[in-house]
């Protein structure tokens, strides 16, 4: 059924009649004489419904942005699922199917080179790391831009991609100073701790990339979220470790276990309770670790 809605302007053949328009053609014409206007009008609203404030701001009329995460970087084209031609009206049976043909080859064809298949099964995986993570899309971008290069290198001949592509994660979230450890990409693609380290080194050195040391202090919220710490023992932390920054204690030693043994300390400075083991497998560390960079933080701190 047609939909139609009327304008107040009146014809400007007859000046009787008012001025309509249908909804599906796009035709504006005369509901008296039938005289078109307009042929076709484009429609300025928008084709989808929002049910809350937030839905309506977030929807636009244009497509998704291009980004190097996509194996395409978002600039190809496709054929639309909407079966009607250019006019809206539906289309015959035949034409459907030839149509349908026609969608499949050319989705067929978007990854006939092998660099293609190799990007769509890459980015495939990372789009999955980044829902397991919570990563957010500057890491993912700086991820594909680096694991482009090393294809364009050749890196990733003979070796595996979902190993490459953990990698590159890896030194994005390096790059990015985000708080994610080796362990928890090897971990979120499935693969041993000892082949991404491989492939990170790899692209150390291939891509001659220079990586920011890691501030301890990045990974304080995240461990005391995950050993269910309260916000007081967290801001004593913080001051530890901002105090050993500035007499220079904390250089050479790793970032999440020195996070760690601030919280501990923090942890038994003002009485909360808390094991050692707890903070360690919040922090992913050994309470090894712990002991030796809580007696060298103490010692440094005086406390």
């Amino acid at each position: 059924m047609t939909q139609t809605s009327r304008n107040s302007d009146r014809c400007p053949r007859c000046a009787k009649g008012s001025m309509v328009t249908d909804g599906s053609t796009g035709e504006m014409f005369c509901n008296t004489c039938g005289f078109v206007a307009t042929e076709r009008v484009e429609e300025e609203g928008p084709e989808w419904r929002s049910f809350s404030k937030e839905e309506g701001e977030n929807r636009t009329r244009t497509g998704t942005p291009t980004s190097l995460a996509m194996h395409d970087m978002g600039l190809a084209t496709i054929i639309g699922q909407a079966d009607k031609d250019a006019s809206g009206k539906p289309l015959t049976s035949s034409m459907k199917s030839t149509i349908e043909r026609l969608r499949t080859w050319d989705s067929r064809s978007q990854v006939h080179e092998p660099v293609d298949r190799n990007f769509r099964q890459a980015f495939s995986e990372l789009d999955r790391l980044k829902d397991k993570l919570a990563l957010s899309d500057a890491v993912i971008e700086k991820t594909a831009y680096i694991y482009r290069k090393a294809l364009d290198k050749g890196l990733v001949r003979g070796r595996s991609i979902p190993g490459l592509v953990a990698a590159a994660l890896y030194a994005a979230c390096r790059n990015t100073e985000t708080p994610r450890t080796l362990t928890d990409v090897a971990n979120g693609i499935n693969i041993k701790r000892k082949d991404v380290a491989r492939c990170y080194r790899l692209l150390l050195r291939e891509l001659d990339l220079k990586m920011p040391v890691v501030d301890p202090i990045k990974g304080v919220a995240r461990i005391a979220s995950i050993a269910d710490l309260s916000e007081k023992t967290k801001r004593k932390a913080l001051e530890f470790l901002k105090e050993a920054s500035r007499i220079e204690v904390s250089a050479g030693k790793d970032p999440m276990g020195l996070a760690a043994a601030a919280l501990y300390l923090a942890c038994v400075m003002l009485g909360e309770n808390k094991t050692q083991k707890d903070i360690a497998q919040a922090a992913g560390v050994t309470e090894v670790t712990i002991r030796n960079r809580y007696k060298g933080l103490k010692e440094a701190l005086k406390l």
